[in-house]
């Protein structure tokens, strides 16, 4: 799903929209009092949300569970890409701008709780966790084929496709966060001046 609505990527900016997104984005329907807590907000506020996202299209109805007496909501079975384009708008340029930091932000959020939880961690999930970040000589077309070859990878295992019970005893929600891009020129500071200690 290549997003290019402003209205719609807005609305998906918001932080407990995101929350939200990600929860059912687990492969798990749930109500809005269990979304609103992983948000931190109201029941009502989070049906409120709910409504929202599904308005764009980023989640629907799911089937019902027990009496069916609550709604249940799950996120909508496609991916959600954004592409910076040469001839967007510029109030789509702006909102895929706010729209991509907000995803940023939340995930660093996300890395900064798994990195203050990881003493904790069983050993074996110490040990499996990896964060890195590695220099790349390639051009473009490589980096496109680059990234299709991590989504292809990382297929079997997306949390909304495979089941608990598809999933081996054990085995948990985890979170893969990918970023190919070119480095834009950095800013040269120039050296430090030598008389730091002068005057004192």
């Amino acid at each position: 799903m290549e997003l290019d609505d402003p209205k719609a990527m807005r609305a998906l900016a918001h932080p407990a929209r995101l929350a939200i997104l990600n929860r059912l984005g687990a492969g798990r329907s749930a109500t809005a009092t269990e979304v609103a807590e992983d948000a931190g907000i109201t029941p009502s506020a989070a049906s409120y949300h709910l409504r929202m996202l599904a308005k764009y299209g980023f989640v629907e109805d799911a089937p019902p569970r027990g009496d069916g007496r609550e709604r249940l909501w799950k996120a909508v079975d496609r991916s959600l890409a954004i592409g910076i384009l040469p001839g967007d708008r510029p109030e789509v340029r702006e909102a895929k701008d706010l729209l991509i930091r907000a995803v940023r932000k939340d995930a660093e959020k996300e890395l900064e709780r798994a990195l203050s939880n990881l003493p904790q961690e069983p050993e074996e999930w110490r040990d499996a966790s990896r964060f890195s970040r590695i220099t790349l000589r390639l051009d473009a077309q490589e980096m496109g084929r680059l990234y299709a070859d991590i989504e292809k990878l990382l297929a079997p295992y997306i949390a909304r496709h495979r089941s608990p019970e598809d999933a081996p005893p054990g085995a948990r929600v985890a979170e893969a966060q990918v970023s190919l891009f070119p480095q834009a020129d950095r800013p040269v500071p120039g050296l430090p001046s030598e008389d730091h200690d002068a005057g004192g």
